[in-house]
């Protein structure tokens, strides 16, 4: 029997299995059957909790940050191992802290390894503030094709630890039109693939200095999810990219799931994304697994 605890962040569900020593390995097929949502416990993803010290990719963690005692080992739904993930780092500080293997004092922050670097984690008014670090245009801008949409539409390559393509739609009918059971067509496609969000403008675009979009998101690995915190930070740098030098830095996402917050803030290293939101735990209980 497998303990496990199920969470997630403005939807975007997540299966979350204890494992400090790094003693338990799960195949691609064992986390697609913990994530099914008919014959196991449902999820977009699994969130392995493992101490950095306990596996290579954390190593590379404390040699970045030696504070980053945890791992957060994600693999998406379907068993693909994945860089990052927004709503995952949230999750996954929020179940340390409510276990009581990590601590987190108003003003401090706390260090989580990922396979696209530390991320730093602290407390907001709204439940967790994530510094998801760098970003950079990634170059790879393909045109993309999905259900509801008469023609290709240009997409806008964005890297924020994982990739992204974010595409603009010119109304609230038409996103709520798309036809998302099915990955996008990308054009030239990725060689590791992308999450792919649409998204459209809140009409004014900024009201009181922050920015207002809706998204809705194919996550790689995945499918259509309620939530997608990385792609959530890609589409708000696409449209500022998109708005021009005059666009704010800050951004509020609306997702089927719920809000979420962008704030952009420079660092030594450069342009710095945080991402904020909330983060629950919905129950815990114990699976037979094969």
């Amino acid at each position: 029997m497998v303990a496990f605890t199920k969470g997630h962040g403005t939807g975007n569900d997540f299966v979350i299995i204890a494992d400090p020593d790094g003693a338990q390995e799960f195949s691609a097929e064992q986390v697609a059957a913990l994530c099914d949502r008919h014959f196991g416990i449902g999820g977009d993803g699994l969130l392995r909790v493992v101490r950095s010290a306990a596996l290579p990719e954390g190593a590379v963690a404390l040699a970045e940050n030696p504070a980053a005692e945890w791992f957060m080992d994600y693999r998406n739904a379907d068993g693909s191992v994945a860089e990052m993930c927004g709503n995952g780092v949230r999750v996954f500080a929020h179940y340390l802290l409510r276990t009581g293997l990590a601590a987190l004092d108003e003003g401090a922050s706390l260090a989580i390894g990922t396979r696209a670097g530390v991320r730093e984690v602290t407390r907001s008014d709204d439940g967790y503030r994530v510094d998801i670090g760098t970003w950079r245009l990634s170059g790879h801008d393909p045109l993309a094709r999905t259900g509801g949409l008469s023609v290709p539409r240009p997409g806008l390559g964005i890297d924020v630890g994982n990739p992204h393509v974010v595409v603009a739609i010119a109304s609230d009918a038409e996103l709520d039109g798309l036809e998302l059971t099915r990955g996008p067509e990308l054009a030239p496609m990725p060689e590791h693939g992308a999450n792919v969000e649409f998204v459209v403008p809140a009409e004014p675009l900024v009201q009181d200095g922050i920015g207002r979009v809706r998204m809705r998101v194919f996550e790689r690995g995945v499918g259509e999810t309620l939530s997608c915190g990385t792609g959530v930070v890609a589409t708000a740098l696409a449209v500022r990219h998109w708005a021009g030098a005059s666009a704010p830095d800050e951004w509020l996402v609306e997702v089927p799931g719920g809000t979420l917050r962008v704030t952009m803030a420079p660092g030594a290293d450069g342009e710095h994304a945080f991402l904020s939101g909330p983060a629950q735990l919905a129950f815990s209980g114990e699976i037979e697994l094969a």
